[in-house]
């Protein structure tokens, strides 16, 4: 199947169990990616994600100067690591519109000794890398801004890195990436390095990050006051790595299921997942969802026979901690009982695109009321409205316009997925620019074609 400038979702119509297989997890996979190249040694990544944005990651480490070799048909990277070093002394990188390679290739690089330009697309010039950029010009990294200062274009050069700092501070408000990254390439400088953390964005990915360099061999010491340590003797072994399913995207088919009140399993996905996401499963619980493990202790999302298959539970969710969903649910609030509000979200401004406003602009071309509020802890709440017989209302509009309702996706990968859902019990609403999905789930809408 070819998806090219629109999809338009189909109606569902099946009582039966879904199960589907997704990609690897974008985050696991680009940490594994870095961690790999810091190893001493050759190291096979199995269940690897092959994305736009993975795709950037191995290329920006080859143009460094790594030994890749890629076998994407069985989803295998093989990398050999340099123990820290970046082979090429002198490079150019483009990180593209990936967000973590942005983040964490810059404070590789940056830890470095050697010169290194990093280009990205205009979409990843707009979003957050200032804080990062201090927290290393504070390190005393070298910074050369080629445009606008704090954003890409940029290029770092370091004569001697051992003239660098082992302390920084860094403010994680508008992304914990900045944290990740330093945290993982701490180990290059051999000093005991301690990083002071402002803000608390996005911890269950930091969480995720330290778990997996444990993986590696490397144990993040944490004190109360927000300070990490990494100490100077610490180094990174590991030959063979299993990348998770991606939680983010099992999510769309477990809510799927729980719209169309249906079982939906999604291969490999278990409770003890790393991913922070997988919290998510706990909201469609309280929507009225019974979330529950088959045999094989992988995890199944089953409407409540209690609770009518055409309305959720409403109600008022902090996803703070696992953001990406905020889509997701705002796309299945249209078939809630009562409002639901989305809560602490208001740095999902700044990620693909400004997704409170992706939000609030789909909702509306569905004549969804939902409405934006600051919220007492200086955060941002998104509040949506249901309405009664959604589907039926949806259905009469097609009718009468003779025209499928336009879903803006505004090039961001989440708005187009999540928002395929509200299509699936009425069949009236097309997704404009599909394959803006490629950045981490290329095939998504074929498996969503799969289930028809």
């Amino acid at each position: 199947m070819k998806v090219i400038k629109e999809y338009n979702v189909k109606k569902l119509n099946r009582q039966d169990q879904i199960e589907v297989l997704v990609p690897g997890s974008k985050s696991i996979t680009n940490r594994a990616l870095l961690l790999a190249a810091l190893t001493n040694s050759n190291c096979k990544v199995e269940g690897i994600l092959f994305s736009d944005d993975s795709r950037h990651f191995l290329k920006a480490l080859q143009d460094l100067g790594f030994k890749v070799v890629v076998d994407e048909k069985n989803a295998i990277v093989n990398i050999e690591g340099k123990g820290g070093k970046i082979p090429n002394q002198k490079a150019t990188i483009n990180v593209g519109s990936a967000g973590t390679a942005a983040r964490f290739l810059t404070a590789f690089c940056a830890l470095n000794e050697g010169e290194y330009t990093i280009n990205s697309s205009e979409q990843m010039k707009k979003r957050p890398m200032k804080e990062l950029l201090i927290g290393l010009e504070e390190l005393g990294v070298k910074i050369e801004y080629l445009d606008e200062k704090y954003h890409f274009p940029l290029k770092i050069h370091n004569e001697d890195t051992s003239i660098l700092k082992n302390k920084v501070t860094v403010d994680i408000n508008k992304s914990s990436q900045f944290l990740s990254a330093l945290l993982i390439s701490s180990i290059i400088l051999k000093k005991d390095f301690y990083i002071n953390i402002t803000g608390v964005h996005g911890m269950a990915y930091v969480k995720m990050t330290i778990k997996m360099m444990k993986q590696f061999g490397i144990e993040v010491e944490q004190f109360e006051n927000k300070t990490y340590k990494i100490a100077k003797d610490s180094s990174y072994s590991c030959s063979e790595y299993k990348v998770e399913p991606d939680i983010s995207a099992a999510c769309y088919f477990y809510s799927i299921g729980a719209i169309c009140g249906i079982p939906a399993k999604v291969k490999g996905v278990k409770k003890e997942s790393l991913q922070g996401d997988i919290a998510f499963l706990d909201v469609l619980k309280d929507m009225g969802c019974a979330v529950e493990e088959d045999e094989e202790h992988e995890i199944v999302v089953k409407p409540r026979s209690e609770v009518k298959s055409n309305r959720l539970k409403g109600g008022s969710w902090d996803l703070s901690m696992f953001s990406d969903q905020a889509l997701t649910l705002a796309a299945i609030s249209v078939y809630a009982d009562s409002p639901v509000t989305i809560k602490n979200i208001g740095h999902i401004r700044f990620q693909e695109c400004d997704r409170i406003n992706a939000i609030v602009s789909n909702l509306q071309a569905l004549n969804v009321e939902s409405e934006i509020k600051n919220n007492s802890d200086g955060n941002v709440d998104v509040v949506i409205y249901p309405i009664d017989n959604f589907d039926q209302k949806v259905i009469q509009q097609f009718d009468e316009s003779k025209k499928f309702i336009e879903i803006e996706t505004y090039e961001d990968h989440r708005v187009a997925m999540a928002f395929a859902l509200t299509g699936l019990r009425n069949g009236c609403i097309t997704i404009k620019n599909p394959l803006c999905c490629k950045k981490t789930f290329e095939n998504y809408f074929e498996v969503l074609e799969g289930l028809y």
